[in-house]
């Protein structure tokens, strides 16, 4: 009798776990705001990512590569709405035809190239510097200077009444009795966004100044990481231009009278476990944003405590505790738009 020869069961080797991506890396590496890429799915659906278990949006390898054509084409001019429902093969065809295009060999572009962002400049160092090779190198979209100036003074005289896209000030010094004059440069230009470089400057000023929605930042030695900063503002730009988003407090809202300031609005457990959070992903700014936060409410606290134990220092520390406060609320403003940036939610 033949024995009944037993099924072999081969054991089919486990596929490879696929890489997957989140939001707050895809956004970093498009270079883009996380803001813009919600839009681009929500809307458009132009990406359709998965969503685990925790809620968090997760992006395969082929969605990544997606997303960077789909930026690529916007940056030469493409309205997203006009190439979202492309398939992979045809988003290939128009990136070909917009090289054959660039090339000169006559293909026309399926899209008109963006307009050119216009730019103010306040300091005609700066406007020199922004012409050099490691700056216009760094540049994304097309940047065209509109007019120059010695100061803020000539500069809201001088307005042509053309509306401009960023206002630019390079300050040697930066003083907050400065912001009257800004004010009145960003409205005779009608500048949508305003940015600050400055040399010297004390915290209260550029708090000031950064109060207002402005740029502001001490103007760099390097070229390279001016042409950095400068390309971060039109990527901005750009992004609010294709689709609006918050816009920054106009300059003529802010009152730079002292007096009390708002409560606290995240205690120190809610901080140290939005900190955590923050350590999954490669930018560590929400970590650092979270511990400054809790140093400055808690210095903030230590002053109150101050002032009321030595009535010799009381008006010192009186004010060390608004500079906290003032400082404090700054951040947590900061703190929300790091969040929504990195696809962080704030417990």
């Amino acid at each position: 009798m033949t024995a009944k020869k037993q099924p072999s069961f081969a054991i089919q080797p486990r596929p490879a776990p696929q890489p997957t991506f989140r939001s707050g890396s895809v956004a970093r590496m498009a270079r883009m705001p996380v803001s813009t890429l919600r839009i681009w799915e929500q809307r458009y659906r132009a990406v359709r990512p998965t969503t685990a278990p925790s809620g968090h949006r997760l992006y395969s390898a082929a969605d990544v590569q997606r997303v960077l054509l789909l930026r690529q084409l916007t940056e030469q001019g493409h309205a997203i709405g006009s190439i979202a429902a492309l398939d992979p093969a045809q988003l290939q065809q128009v990136a070909r035809t917009q090289m054959d295009s660039a090339a000169g060999n006559g293909v026309q572009s399926a899209a008109p190239q963006m307009a050119a962002l216009r730019l103010t400049v306040v300091g005609r160092a700066l406007a020199l510097r922004l012409q050099r090779r490691a700056v216009v190198q760094r540049l994304q979209h097309p940047w065209q200077v509109t007019a120059v100036f010695d100061s803020l003074a000539e500069a809201a005289h001088a307005a042509s009444g053309a509306a401009v896209d960023l206002l630019l000030w390079q300050a040697p010094g930066l003083q907050a009795d400065a912001l009257p004059e800004l004010r009145a440069a960003q409205k005779a230009w009608r500048a949508r966004q305003v940015a600050v470089t400055y040399r010297f400057a004390g915290a209260t000023a550029t708090s000031a100044f950064a109060a207002t929605g402005a740029a502001v930042v001490r103007e760099p030695d390097d070229d390279d990481a001016l042409g950095a900063w400068v390309a971060s503002l039109q990527a901005a730009l750009a992004s609010d231009a294709e689709e609006p988003v918050s816009r920054p407090v106009p300059l003529d809202t802010v009152h730079l009278a002292a007096g009390e300031v708002a409560p606290r609005r995240f205690d120190d457990a809610t901080l140290t476990t939005f900190a955590g959070l923050s350590s999954t992903i490669a930018c560590e700014c929400p970590r650092h944003v979270a511990e400054l936060l809790m140093q400055l409410s808690n210095f903030e606290s230590y002053s109150a405590d101050c002032a009321s134990r030595s009535p010799a220092d009381a008006e010192l520390h009186a004010y060390l505790r608004r500079v906290a406060g003032a400082s404090r609320t700054l951040f947590e403003s900061a703190l929300e738009r790091v969040a929504h940036q990195e696809g962080l939610m704030l417990p």
